[in-house]
């Protein structure tokens, strides 16, 4: 006998290799930078892309407790991207957060600074 798939296995199939795909370029996204920045918004998607895939699988085993697993991986995803924000804000190299030309006319205002003085 010939066993048909339903919508929603069909649905679950292709969501399951999008999410392979984006989990993928997030990788590269990662690994080739090439700022800091963008390295950091490349760990919160791959977080985003985990809790699609346990909320996939969730869906898939129907086994909804993988749904709390998903909200509680936000949340610990939600703080510490804010909380290594902060670090690399604050006691990290922040010239790769501030414009190149804001920098060239800092610079520039304080050789004239200690010219005058």
């Amino acid at each position: 006998m010939i066993e048909h798939s339903s919508f929603l296995d069909i649905a679950i199939l292709i969501t399951l290799g999008i999410l392979a795909t984006s989990f993928l370029l997030t990788s590269v996204r990662i690994i080739k930078g090439p700022t800091v920045a963008d390295r950091i918004v490349a760990l919160d998607m791959l977080v985003s892309v985990g809790i699609a895939f346990i909320a996939v699988i969730g869906a898939k085993t129907n086994y909804y407790l993988y749904i709390d697993i998903a909200i509680a991986l936000a949340l610990v995803g939600f703080l510490s991207t804010v909380a290594f924000t902060r670090f690399m804000l604050h006691h990290g190299d922040s010239s790769e957060f501030i414009n190149k030309q804001d920098a060239a006319k800092a610079k520039a205002d304080a050789a004239k600074a200690l010219e005058g003085n």
